[in-house]
């Protein structure tokens, strides 16, 4: 077990940890996880401000399996979100393409075919809890497309000027978390669905944005 990240699962093969928000994926994550004593590698990022379920090889060819079925899109990946607004339709599909340029992205006719599920949780008066279905994986592509859409997530600065208005309550980071992931192992053929708890900063704002 790990002293300083929190471990959802573990076997001989591979790691899923709790990222904590702050955190970057590459490479802090795996730095800290050697220091307490697991050799980790990585196989996906969550943006430096995202918490939640990340998954990491032990081993070489287990890596290269699980690189194999985020290609294939083999692995369903659910996260919770606070959107801004009053997301409507309350569920449906964003498919703006997303050209990926450097540190940022952003929906161009030029860009790459992307697809981002919802489902509204939860109409508050100023927000909306989100449900999220990641069917490609493109660079901060829930943000942007959230954003896109006109529902910026709470604590949304880099795609969204800045403006956090329709929260009364402010976040201190984008509000994103990797909520869930269903997978088939890779080496032991076993179908895991692991679940990484809403962290405690994201329960705080949702309670304030409740009241507010």
């Amino acid at each position: 077990m790990s002293a300083s990240v929190p471990i959802l699962f573990r076997d001989a093969r591979l790691v899923v940890v709790d990222k904590p928000a702050g955190v970057l994926s590459v490479p802090e994550l795996p730095e800290m996880l050697a220091r307490d004593g697991i050799a980790a590698l990585p196989v996906h990022r969550l943006d430096r401000d995202v918490s939640g379920a990340l998954i990491l090889a032990l081993d070489e060819e287990t890596r290269a399996a699980l690189e194999t079925l985020f290609r294939e899109r083999a692995l369903k990946k659910t996260y919770w979100a606070l959107a801004q607004g009053k997301v409507q339709p309350v569920q449906g599909t964003w498919h703006f393409p997303i050209l990926e340029e450097g540190a940022h992205s952003r929906v161009s006719a030029l860009g790459l075919k992307s697809e981002t599920r919802y489902r509204t949780l939860e109409a508050l008066r100023s927000a909306s809890v989100l449900e999220i279905d990641l069917v490609t994986g493109r660079k901060n592509q829930i943000r942007l497309h959230a954003a896109h859409a006109g529902f910026p997530l709470a604590g949304e600065r880099k795609y969204a000027r800045g403006k956090d208005a329709s929260v009364r309550f402010k976040s201190r980071r984008v509000a994103l978390h990797a909520w869930r992931l269903e997978f088939v192992h890779p080496r032991t053929g076993a179908t895991l669905k692991i679940e990484a708890p809403l962290p405690a900063d994201l329960c705080e704002l949702l309670e304030r944005t409740r009241k507010g």
